[in-house]
């Protein structure tokens, strides 16, 4: 990779997190409540736009290098395992144990359910 394309992919990881402190903030914004349906939004969206971007890349190989900025550096940036897992412990400590398990559990299943989408759109 050229340190071009380094800088690029680092400058798109930057602009997702960006991006994922807006969704989720106005989705917090929105949806006061004790689960973070803002990681749940944003996680979801990161898995069908990776799942989309795989699709476009078995179908069209060449582009490594864009390939590579979107999902390394602007999905990698806007998807957050670590806040999930954070969340998930702030409701374990919160004696809040059924949204613990059901709200990683359910995120789990959207994402593997929006990356399929995302992968059966990006072939067409």
């Amino acid at each position: 990779m050229t340190p071009a394309a380094a800088l690029l992919l680092a400058l798109a990881g930057g602009a997702g997190a960006a991006a994922r402190f807006l969704v989720d903030s106005a989705i917090a914004r929105r949806h006061h409540g004790g689960v973070p349906r803002g990681t749940l939004v944003v996680n979801t969206t990161a898995c069908f736009l990776l799942g989309l971007l795989t699709g476009w890349a078995l179908s069209a190989p060449g582009h490594g290098v864009l390939q590579a900025v979107l999902g390394v550096g602007f999905l990698g940036g806007y998807s957050t395992f670590s806040t999930a897992s954070v969340e998930a412990a702030r409701l374990v400590l919160a004696g809040r144990g059924a949204a613990a398990v059901l709200h990683p559990v359910g995120m789990l299943l959207a994402g593997v359910a929006a990356a399929v989408a995302g992968i059966a759109l990006g072939q067409l």
